[in-house]
């Protein structure tokens, strides 16, 4: 199995976070609304290149609610967790898979969802190759240790779980006795690694080849993709709970609404959008994370099948089970749409 843990820098990052406890100076006046907000950004395509694209969304916020919205980028998404439960962010945009961990672990709760530019509110992880390289996915699943494998962050929902959930795990492949070598980085890194024959083949999404083609048509040209998997819940924004109920409303409308006007100002917020990929938000709730506990589950029940361990079997299953009901429950008590 993939070790799931981080190292180095990412490591330090993640303790450093959990070391200075929470915010406790900043002061919260009366009425609930804190002098400053902090919204949490994994860049996965780097911080030089995305933070002016959220810059102008940060400061369109920052006027709507009255309060200054400062971004904190991070570099991974276990430091992202842990900086919402220690309240260095109150906010942020976390994709499905650590979303999930922020509701478990970080007083998360998740508020609306991303779609893309054209209106899906899905995406999809895929294997990429060097174009003209040859490598074709019977080759990769042939697990003969002859390619070197980049796979992302161990809490990616796209660069590691779904991967794992659809296209390993169901043909009993561990990445670690496949390859030559696996390396964990971002999709940025990945891509560009793949680009110029670093690596093999890697992990990455279509939102993320977008974001390549944009940056570095150069490298895009380079790429193939041999494998998709299935639509994948796109990314979400999540908050802390404890806020105060009126400013996470505002907060709510603030992303509902933004570009979806007439008027100059929701043109110019478009077009904010537009830089980040984005055609706006919807609401989500927390069924919206019901398909990364499926795959969550089906993973677990398969490494306590590979272990043969029945008491772990049988324990696994049963979480299968409930996480498996408890979704469709929802899914059949939801409005049609």
């Amino acid at each position: 199995m993939i070790r799931r843990h981080l190292i180095g820098a990412a490591l330090v990052a993640t303790l450093g976070l959990a070391g200075c406890g929470e915010n406790k100076d900043a002061p919260t006046p009366v009425d609930g609304t804190p002098k400053e907000l902090t919204f949490a950004i994994l860049p996965a395509e780097g911080q030089a290149s995305m933070a002016p694209l959220w810059q102008p969304l940060l400061d369109d916020m920052a006027a709507q609610l009255g309060v200054p919205v400062k971004p904190f980028f991070i570099s991974n998404y276990t430091a992202m967790v842990e900086a919402m439960r220690f309240n260095q962010v109150q906010m942020g945009w976390f994709s499905a898979a650590p979303a999930l961990r922020a509701t478990e672990r970080a007083n998360g709760q998740v508020l609306g969802r991303v779609v893309d530019a054209s209106g899906e509110d899905t995406y999809k992880s895929v294997l990429i190759v060097r174009k003209g390289s040859g490598i074709t996915l019977d080759k990769v699943l042939q697990c003969d240790r002859s390619l070197n494998f980049g796979i992302g962050d161990a809490q990616s929902t796209s660069g590691t779980l779904a991967p794992m959930a659809y296209l390993f795990t169901p043909r009993g492949i561990d990445p670690a006795k496949c390859f030559k070598a696996v390396r964990s980085a971002s999709h940025e890194a990945n891509v560009l690694s793949v680009g110029t024959g670093v690596l093999d083949v890697a992990t990455n999404n279509t939102v993320g080849l977008l974001f390549n083609r944009r940056q570095k048509p150069e490298i895009a040209d380079r790429i193939q993709v041999i494998w998709e998997s299935p639509p994948l819940p796109e990314s979400s924004i999540v908050v802390r709970k404890d806020l105060d109920p009126a400013l996470k409303e505002k907060i709510r409308q603030f992303f509902l609404t933004y570009g979806t006007g007439t008027d100059a100002v929701a043109e110019k917020q478009r077009k904010v959008l537009q830089g980040l990929a984005y055609g706006g938000f919807r609401p989500a709730d927390d069924s919206y994370l019901d398909p990364v506990r499926e795959m969550e589950a089906a993973e677990a029940l398969a490494a306590a099948r590979r272990a043969g361990d029945q008491g772990k079997i049988a324990k696994a299953q049963a979480e299968f089970d409930k996480v498996s009901a408890a979704a469709a429950q929802r899914r059949a008590q939801a409005p049609a749409t």
